[in-house]
């Protein structure tokens, strides 16, 4: 008899029978919304009910956190962000992004059970089959279970089952000198020369085939090629032609006409929140420019918007 139901009743003060009426219904206690892409599109959210979350975050702490992830795959990991998945490229000149299709609805909790026999995770099946409904959503539209856009969960797990595909990749863009990173469904590699990149999709192509779990697919639309005469861009930041980031003239210009209109009152308490967060993305990027807008608009208004908790 499996003991993820009373260990997770352990840790939440939850009694056994309510830890496993949550996970067994678990696919179904989600919220489903959508949010607006940048370029328009609908972004489907589905966000579990409280109590599943709770109990998602037991079992990732608990069960999760110490097993490898692949140091390419850049999003949602200690040590890792935006910025570091940007500088990794930049001393490189041409990139080549390429994007997976429909990545967190992809990943279903077979391959969840694939990962969990292979590194016997759990000593149950019983066990790895309730961690599964924990763990994956059941979209209406869907017979199987799939890795919801909103678990806390969901990123880090994603992680763990491309570990392979992640140091297969690394390993042979490695011997064509080429630079691989991974930030969630964007994949990213930049050489210092264009031949270099030129053997790059057929690797990720042949991989793909060869990965018997998960099985993703690539969006051809979103597949970019760019060199030093066009604008290098790696998950927002900007790489510019004497290897520095930036966040590039556009995100700048909209900063500090924000920053004026906060200055002069005239900012609607709903877009402050926006505005930290911008300022909190060049703070990490582009640290520079922060200071420039400290010399212009005054220490104690920079830092009031970086620094409040309000």
């Amino acid at each position: 008899m499996g003991q993820l139901i009373s260990h997770l009743s352990a840790l939440s003060g939850l009694l056994e029978r309510d830890v496993r009426l949550i996970v067994r219904t678990a696919p179904h206690r989600y919220k489903n919304y959508t949010i607006k892409k940048k370029n328009g599109d609908d972004r489907p959210i589905s966000q579990p009910a409280k109590e599943v979350k709770l109990l998602q975050r037991l079992f990732q702490k608990e069960y999760l956190y110490d097993l490898p992830v692949h140091p390419a795959a850049m999003a949602y990991e200690k040590g890792t962000s935006i910025r570091e998945n940007a500088d990794r490229h930049s001393p490189n000149g041409p990139i080549l992004k390429l994007d997976f299709a429909n990545f967190f609805p992809s990943i279903q909790a077979r391959d969840w059970m694939n990962f969990a026999h292979t590194h016997e995770l759990l000593d149950d099946e019983e066990d790895r089959e309730l961690a599964g409904r924990l763990l994956f959503q059941q979209p209406r539209s869907s017979p199987s279970l799939r890795l919801a856009i909103g678990a806390p969960t969901s990123p880090h797990l994603s992680n763990l089952l491309l570990y392979e595909f992640d140091r297969r990749i690394y390993e042979e863009a490695a011997g064509e000198v080429v630079t691989y990173t991974r930030y969630a469904d964007d994949l990213t590699f930049s050489a210092t020369r264009t031949g270099y990149l030129q053997p790059i999709e057929k690797i990720v192509r042949g991989a793909l085939r060869d990965l018997k779990s998960p099985k993703l697919k690539l969006n051809d639309d979103k597949r970019v090629f760019a060199t030093r005469k066009y604008r290098r861009m790696v998950t927002g930041v900007i790489l510019t032609n004497d290897n520095r980031l930036s966040i590039g003239r556009e995100r700048k210009k909209l900063i500090r006409a924000m920053v004026n209109h906060f200055k002069e009152g005239k900012m609607p308490p709903e877009n402050i929140n926006r505005l930290r967060g911008l300022l909190a993305f060049a703070s990490d990027v582009e640290p520079e420019f922060i200071l420039r807008l400290t010399i212009k608009y005054g220490e104690q208004t920079i830092g009031d918007l970086l620094h409040s908790n309000e």
